[in-house]
């Protein structure tokens, strides 16, 4: 029998590159390493070097400046050698951490350095970022995931490739890890044997980080009660991966059944199982690229919004958005900002904001949310008479209640409040919809239309009305 050969790390890195540049379908062959200096970095710009000058693919190196560590500009140093030492283009970016407080400096770290490495592949036209995530990363993602309750979807790992536009902020870019079958000892074997320099970043020795926590306490006990448990972890994010992608599967299948006109229907949603509901309502999330909802918040969003008694207009809040049920349907709404001229309450009397029309084509009330057109009629169309609305003292405010409005001469005069059940609008909508008033008579409700009690069909310029909302 044939003894199996065990694959070098040049033919794994190989292997992983010629695969994502193929992928590329006609793209430059271009690619940039993540360059931090590191070790694991310094073996794949090494690596990446190697295969660019026996492939002919343009390379470059990209260098990240956080500015966090007294030895930041050290860094920069040595990778812009190393990089000038192999003829690799080279270049840095200097970047500064904000929400620190918020999400801490190392997930803060992260998210602007993979912003600049999209930015600078930008710049290039490079549509490969290579970064040195190996299988014991791996390892530490996977167990890092399962110690923060997380599903399959985190317990997947890293992918070999993916493209993530939100964080690179570059769609067209695929960022390829060629690295992660391999052992961090094979790569400290590799940095050995071809005398490859690299910097050390103090900040990896910080146990505070979890990261270095489990690399430095966790790691080194699971290795010696279990010698190969990071090809195990491997095995098993390979398994959540596969289940995800069954999942994901469902969650659109179900997704197309019960959405209707991007909101979900309730009758469909309650003929799912609960688990069928929280992978759908997940995946509904994702799709509006919302941060994903925990178990806990899922569950209580549908208990509050399934029971919520007929014609209620029960609302749950989520991070980045409102979860409401309106005529038996569950809308995502964006979360809006408070509006000057909005009142108080239902007994708030204050007036709102007169003004008079001088012939402009459009007015802009900022407290209301929005801009009012005045839009010329058309040949043959009513319109208001521009003199008369010239000579008017103009109000615009947001419903008190008792308005009304008569939308055609052959239709009865209705309150607004019919008006807007008759259109299907949303209660949250109705609030921010302003309406137009010449003394005690409506010209013009946002969202309905115009009275036509004012309405001319013939003579001088007239004007129709249009609310826009920004």
């Amino acid at each position: 029998m044939k003894k199996q050969q065990i694959p070098t790390l040049s033919s794994t890195f190989e292997q992983a590159v010629a695969a994502a540049l193929a992928a590329q379908q006609g793209a430059a062959p271009r690619m940039a390493v993540a360059l931090s200096g590191g070790l694991d970095s310094s073996a794949l710009l090494h690596l990446a070097h190697a295969y660019a000058q026996a492939h002919g693919v343009a390379l470059y190196a990209f260098h990240i400046h956080h500015g966090i560590s007294a030895n930041a500009d050290a860094w920069l140093a040595h990778c812009e050698q190393a990089c000038a030492a192999l003829g690799v283009t080279f270049e840095a970016r200097r970047v500064q951490l904000a929400d620190q407080q918020k999400s801490g400096t190392e997930a803060a770290a992260r998210k602007v350095r993979y912003a600049a490495l999209g930015a600078l592949c930008a710049a290039h036209g490079v549509p490969l970022l290579l970064t040195a995530h190996h299988l014991d990363d791996q390892a530490e993602t996977v167990l890092l995931q399962l110690l923060r309750g997380s599903g399959p979807a985190g317990l997947s790992g890293m992918d070999a490739a993916n493209a993530a536009p939100e964080l690179l902020a570059n769609p067209g870019l695929v960022m390829a890890r060629p690295l992660l079958p391999a052992s961090r000892q094979q790569l400290s074997a590799y940095v050995t044997e071809h005398g490859i320099s690299y910097i050390n970043d103090e900040s990896n020795d910080d146990p505070r980080f979890a990261r270095n926590a489990l690399r430095h306490k966790v790691m080194p006990a699971l290795a010696e009660a279990f010698p190969g448990f990071q090809e195990r972890f491997a095995r098993s994010a390979q398994h959540a991966q596969s289940a995800q992608r069954l999942l994901t599967e469902l969650a659109q299948q179900d997704l197309a059944q019960c959405l209707v006109d991007d909101c979900i229907a309730i009758d469909q949603l309650r003929l799912l199982s609960l688990d069928r509901s929280y992978n759908m309502l997940r995946h509904w999330f994702g799709t509006r690229k919302l941060r994903m909802p925990s178990a806990a918040w899922l569950s209580e969003m549908l208990a509050q919004l399934l029971e919520a008694r007929d014609g209620a207009q029960p609302l749950v809040t989520h991070p980045d958005c409102h979860v409401r049920r309106h005529r038996d349907r569950l809308h995502i709404t964006p979360k809006l900002a408070d509006l000057e001229g909005t009142r108080e309450d239902e007994f708030d009397k204050t007036p709102g904001t007169t003004f008079r029309w001088n012939g402009e084509t459009e007015l802009a009330f900022p407290a209301y949310g929005g801009v009012l057109h005045f839009d010329q009629a058309g040949e043959g169309e009513a319109g208001l008479d521009g003199d008369w609305l010239r000579g008017q003292q103009l109000l615009i405010e947001f419903r008190k209640g008792g308005e009304r409005l008569k939308p055609a001469h052959n239709r009865p005069t209705r309150g607004l409040k019919y008006h807007y059940q008759a259109l299907d609008i949303p209660a949250w909508e109705r609030s921010r919809l302003p309406v137009l008033s010449a003394g005690k008579q409506v010209l013009f409700a946002a969202g309905v239309g115009m009275d036509c009690n004012q309405l001319v069909g013939e003579g001088a310029l007239r004007w129709r009305l249009r609310w826009q909302a920004v």
